[in-house]
């Protein structure tokens, strides 16, 4: 999770090492300020241990930590919530989530308008934080099993977000340009080291949520399952905690006033070139050399400079939201992906969600690796690796990434057992006699198709396939119990999945055929069923809103989606009885078997089996894809802006931070459309993905080609130029033209 930010000073450098793909910009105005009335020189705010760091930024800087720590820590566990606490689709769970994820990225808008034309800094961050606090409130609450039912859960939760959204993004491009507020001019060093830190304690906060909210959803119960309230409610707290700090450091700091919007001037000015243009569409009025010459009568002659500039590099910014589109999937589909893979690694258990702790962990790895030494290799060979290259070989490393996870997901695919086709069934056979029975399985005319010898209260160990000659064909078992033999017949249908469930009634056997559900499992959950040998009906309770009824004397419930995890203490009741089971550990991705039978003791036990056992490929395999994709981002985000803001004047940078920001929430919308309207199975959808941005990389690298980079000297306007005479709606605008 890279993390970028500057400062309003040109004279500072906006690259840090560690930075991000979230961008915070801080607008600033090409307007003229009036003279301000002279006043007294303020007093220097007090410093750190008599160095020249203010004491303010101490404030600052834990503020971000633990809003960084409740952002991303609140995101990790989200698309997980959705699926299995909201009970949502695969699909409909990543649009939301990438809904969410788009609104966070256009919220900074208007938190910069606020800032620069309103409220000023401070206030803005914390009337916004106060939004934020209460939206984990509402998060947090919405996910309390007791409040409210399924209806009442799902507009908590989007209330909550949205307004999540609103205060993450709204203090997004006030907090770094607030701390660098805090230096004086003559400490551009200092304020330099601040960022740094700042943007280490941007990444420690997402490493360190990232890691620790998916333990406390799954390593933790609240009311019977996964504690979603909780992994909601810490990173609410730690908001709460950066408010309160933020908020305690208000007499250290410096605040300056609202300067205006330079972000609403660009546009304003873009829209009268356009309007001015459209209302002189006439053919008599002479020709100017480019379009934005059409602002000159309202606007000044450098600002129409740097908004040219400004363009140039935009236009090259089209192409960029198919990266993000990509990258954000990582706590999505990816995770998504991670819940139907085995997350024990022998030394620990991995949970699904806490696989995107790698992409903050490989991006402080990355960025010093690729700085000092791939960089530096590529230089000695004599490549010219410049920026827009660097940009495009990081869209190929994301492309590959998403190919990686395409195998992965292939890999998964035929690990699970495969579907009958036509004129075929599954048939497994599981004895609940007291001792050996041997099934013979006949045809129509008595030749042998199956034989087993199954032990007392076993099953099959796999399910046998039997081919049908019409779509429905009668079976003839053979029984062979003691000295007793059981001729009996059953009717299968093809495509069908079915279990025999041999059953002992005293000295006699008999049997049932049970039709098995397809696909057992979704999304990587566990999938449980019941047989009950009781004499008397039981009622389970498995969670929140999830209670079966299994009848009397061998009655067979349907299966039943749950989460996996430990299940000590399941409450079951008959008519005239409480009592528990013990199910033990139920692994993600298996299909479990219990038969309720009478105990020795008092209370009855489950006997429990697999009917699939688990995933088997470990969640390892997908460190490929997050090297790759973290490696593509650390070469496309870093450069994208540094490239950017060399190719525009500083008046521009916010506005190039703003477009920046817009480029990953359209990628977000892009996932979104996807997500909905594809119908892609998951492994050709991110085979999908791959390609396009392979397609997009190819347009951006033909853009690059014919892109003549400006000079430095080239964005300032030379001291003896001077502003045309204007003679009614005619003006005579010298610009310097580029190749594009």
């Amino acid at each position: 999770m890279l993390e970028e930010s500057e400062s309003k000073e040109p004279a500072m450098n906006p690259f840090q090492k560690n930075e991000s793909k979230e961008t915070l910009f801080s607008p600033v105005s090409t307007e003229e300020v009036p003279p301000r009335p002279l006043s007294l020189p303020k007093k220097p705010s007090p410093k750190i241990c008599g160095s020249n760091y203010p004491l303010g930024i101490a404030f600052i800087v834990v503020n971000e930590f633990c809003e960084r720590f409740s952002y991303y820590g609140m995101k990790a566990v989200l698309t997980l919530y959705f699926l299995y606490f909201l009970h949502w689709s695969e699909d409909t769970s990543t649009s939301i989530y990438h809904a969410f994820s788009s609104l966070c990225y256009f919220t900074p808008i208007l938190g910069a308008a606020i800032a620069d034309s309103w409220l000023g800094k401070f206030k803005t961050i914390i009337y916004l934080s106060l939004v934020y606090v209460l939206g984990h409130v509402v998060k947090s609450l919405g996910a309390l099993p007791i409040i409210g039912g399924q209806m009442v859960h799902t507009v908590l939760s989007l209330v909550g977000l949205s307004l999540i959204a609103l205060g993450t993004g709204g203090i997004k491009p006030c907090v770094a340009a607030f701390g660098g507020d805090q230096f004086e001019e003559k400490h551009a060093e200092e304020r330099t080291r601040y960022f740094s830190v700042f943007y280490l304690s941007i990444n420690a906060g997402s490493l360190i949520s990232t890691f620790i909210t998916p333990m406390l959803r799954g390593d933790v119960q609240c009311f019977g399952e996964d504690c979603y309230a909780l992994a909601f409610g810490v990173p609410g707290l730690l908001m709460v905690i950066a408010l309160v700090v933020f908020t305690m450091g208000s007499k250290l700091y410096r605040k300056p006033p609202p300067e205006g919007n330079i972000v609403t001037q660009v546009a304003k000015c873009i829209w009268f070139a356009i309007s001015n243009r459209f209302n002189n569409r006439s053919g008599d009025i002479p020709k100017r050399q480019h379009w934005l010459d059409w602002a000159a009568e309202k606007y000044p002659k450098q600002l129409i400079m740097d908004v040219k500039a400004l363009t140039r590099v935009l236009f090259l910014y089209i192409p960029l939201p198919m990266f993000w589109a990509l990258l954000d999937q990582q706590g999505s589909r990816w995770t998504l992906q991670a819940t139907r893979m085995n997350g024990n690694l022998g030394f620990f258990v991995l949970q699904p969600d806490q696989m995107q702790v790698l992409n903050p962990l490989l991006v402080l790895i990355f960025i010093p690796l690729f700085d000092l030494v791939i960089y530096r290799l590529v230089s000695k060979c004599g490549i010219n690796f410049s920026s827009l290259r660097k940009m495009a070989v990081g869209m190929i490393l994301a492309s590959l990434a998403f190919a990686v996870a395409a195998a992965v997901e292939i890999k998964i695919n035929r690990m699970i057992p495969p579907q009958p086709g036509p004129q075929e069934i599954f048939l497994q056979t599981l004895n609940l006699a007291d001792d050996d029975v041997k099934v013979t399985v006949l045809g129509d005319e008595n030749n042998t198709l199956l034989e087993e010898s199954i032990r007392s209260f076993q099953k099959m160990p796999h399910y046998a396939q039997l081919h049908l000659k019409t779509k429905r064909q009668d079976f003839h078992f053979y029984l062979k119990y003691h000295n007793l033999s059981v001729y009996t017949k059953h009717s299968m249908e093809e495509k069908n999945w079915y279990s025999l469930i041999i059953l002992e009634d005293g000295k006699n056997i008999s049997s049932m055929m049970v039709k098995d559900e397809e696909n057992k499992t979704t999304n990587g959950m566990t999938a449980v069923r019941f047989v009950n040998t009781l004499h008397k009906e039981v009622n389970i309770s498995l969670g929140k809103d999830t209670f079966l009824i299994v009848g009397e004397d061998y009655g067979v419930s349907a299966y039943t989606t749950v989460q996996s995890g430990e299940y000590p203490v399941v409450h079951c009741r008959t008519e005239d009885k409480d009592f528990s089971l013990n199910m033990g550990l139920l692994d993600p991705g298996t299909v479990y078997l219990f038969v309720i039978i009478n105990s020795t003791n008092q209370n009855p036990q489950a006997w429990k089996m697999e009917d699939i056992p688990a995933n088997k490929l470990s969640i390892a395999w997908q460190l490929p894809q997050y090297a790759l994709v973290t490696a593509g981002e650390v070469m496309f985000s870093v450069t994208g802006l540094e490239f950017s803001y060399s190719q525009a004047p500083s008046s521009m940078k916010s506005v190039l931070q703003a477009a920046w920001l817009l480029t990953v929430a359209v990628g977000n919308i892009i996932v979104l459309v996807v997500a909905q309207f594809s119908g892609l199975v998951q492994w050709a959808e991110f085979i999908l993905f791959s390609c396009l941005l392979l397609v997009v990389c190819l347009i951006f690298s033909i853009m690059g080609y014919y892109y003549v980079p400006i000079k430095p000297e080239d964005l300032q306007e030379p001291a003896d130029k001077k502003i045309p005479h204007t003679q009614g709606n005619v003006i005579n605008l010298e610009t310097k033209k580029t190749k594009l």
